[in-house]
């Protein structure tokens, strides 16, 4: 474990009276300390959390020299909620578990416990089938996430694409928890997507998993676990929070879950169908070439947001 950064004491934190820019700054300058990657970022975003205003406000308050009656009325409960917050991510807690969502595209997920984050990288995952989907014509594409986790990657398709279908697969019962109120929060402001979005609990590297639809799937888009066991992440936040199930590719490099994933996905692909896997930067080669030696073609690897590999397209021959 990390050294965690002690909170304020009592005599050093503020009282109200300070400025919106003292109070965000003095909290930055403590995740500073505490090691967290982006103390400013994280400390204006837990301010805009705890105060219940867009982040706009924030910097607006903070570039005006604004006290904190510019955010609240009564600032003192939402400062005290402000430090706890910044204490928790003193610690190395996730950004993401104490605000208790995350943006992934046009969606706001909710995500805590027993779930992976979703990364900005993961978006590039979806934007490529959706732009497959649309070269294609895929009006009534019917598409499967395997690895589902949070459903971001199914639920930004199925919300984004219209008249898409929708099969995830999640093999933890706890992760699946946190599916299913997506889903449901999600359907409350897409209502169309309602019986086009399936979750099946189950092991997306098994061939038994939706066999039912097998040699009939469009586009297969997954983010499946693929750190290898021989590079734990240094980060608290990856390391002591996003589960294990979600996060290693059961070998020393990482490689034996996608290798089944890419098998899962050739029996449920139709032929031209399309497969979008994320992976780890050292593992493109090795993958594509094992794609193209199990029944895919064309087999290329593109780059993430930082140009590093990041993930495989594939075409089923």
């Amino acid at each position: 474990m990390t050294d965690v950064a002690k909170p304020l004491p009592a005599s050093a934190r503020s009282t109200g009276d300070e400025t919106v820019a003292t109070i965000v700054r003095g909290a930055a300058a403590m995740l500073r300390a505490a090691g967290v990657d982006t103390p400013e970022h994280d400390a204006k975003l837990l301010c805009a959390e705890a105060f219940g205003v867009d982040l706009q406000s924030v910097n607006k308050a903070m570039l005006l020299g604004d006290g904190l009656l510019g955010l609240a009325e009564d600032p003192v409960k939402p400062l005290e909620a402000f430090h706890a917050m910044i204490d928790r991510r003193a610690r190395r807690e996730p950004l993401q578990h104490i605000t208790g969502h995350a943006p992934f595209r046009y969606l706001d997920l909710k995500v805590g416990p027993g779930v992976f984050i979703p990364r900005p990288e993961t978006e590039l995952i979806v934007q490529e089938g959706i732009d497959w989907i649309t070269r294609n014509g895929g009006y009534h594409a019917r598409v499967v996430d395997l690895c589902a986790g949070s459903g971001a990657i199914g639920l930004a398709v199925v919300t984004e694409v219209p008249g898409s279908e929708v099969w995830a697969v999640e093999k933890s019962e706890r992760t699946a928890e946190w599916t299913w109120c997506n889903l449901n929060e999600t359907a409350r402001a897409h209502p169309s997507i309602i019986g086009n979005y399936h979750l099946e609990i189950g092991d997306a590297t098994q061939m038994p998993t939706l066999h039912q639809l097998d040699g009939t799937i469009d586009i297969v888009l997954t983010n499946p676990p693929y750190v290898p066991l021989s590079e734990i992440p240094e980060q608290p936040e990856v390391r002591d929070y996003d589960p294990d199930m979600a996060l290693y590719g059961g070998s020393a490099d990482g490689t034996l879950i996608p290798e089944r994933i890419i098998l899962r996905a050739g029996k449920l692909l139709r032929p031209g169908g399309l497969l979008v896997m994320e992976h780890d930067i050292s593992q493109g080669e090795r993958l594509a070439a094992y794609a193209n030696a199990h029944g895919f073609a064309n087999t290329r690897v593109r780059n993430d947001y930082t140009g590093r590999p990041r993930y495989l397209i594939s075409g089923k021959s």
